[in-house]
């Protein structure tokens, strides 16, 4: 596109300037319940990530508190407009953390589909198909790797786990 005079060229970006920042992230509806036992040293940090995703106890609910926290169930968070459907670093806090947690998140048509990720507090996060209603789905894929109706219900299992209350430790 031609200048015209007195017209000052749009500038350059910086340097440091990546190509990651302009591209728009996928969002969707996401879930997280997390338990296990927070290190009250580490509580700070746990509370910055929840609040750092925009999460809330419940849909267009209000900014998490820590006054939230009442130790005898499992903490239940969610959001809209969650980029990728995951919560990146707050996972990554609670696998290092060995704090147990199932999250769901929504498909993006096209893109990906609906999944339930579980971690069990130990070992590396799994992943399930599950439909919008946080359903387990099996596809021919899978049954025919699992090959056993057993196998094909300790899957259903697996993705099922009961998320035990979170607590703050010592």
């Amino acid at each position: 596109m031609a200048q015209t005079p007195g017209e000052t060229p749009d500038p350059l970006p910086p340097a440091s300037f990546h190509r990651q920042e302009l591209t728009m992230a996928d969002r969707v509806s996401a879930t997280i319940t997390i338990g296990g036992t927070v290190p009250a040293a580490l509580l700070a940090d746990f509370i910055a990530l929840v609040v750092g995703e925009g999460l809330s106890t419940e849909w267009d609910g209000p900014e998490f508190a820590e006054s939230e926290l009442r130790g005898d169930d499992p903490l239940q968070l969610m959001a809209h407009e969650v980029a990728w459907g995951r919560f990146e670093e707050l996972e990554a806090f609670c696998a290092a953390n060995a704090l147990p947690f199932a999250r769901w998140s929504g498909a993006y048509g096209g893109e990906w589909g609906a999944e339930r990720v579980v971690f069990k507090g130990d070992g590396e996060p799994r992943s399930y198909i599950a439909d919008e209603e946080d359903r387990i789905l099996v596809d021919l894929a899978t049954i025919e790797q699992l090959s056993t109706i057993d196998n094909i219900h300790a899957h259903f299992a697996a993705a099922d786990i009961v998320i035990p209350p979170l607590r703050v430790g010592k």
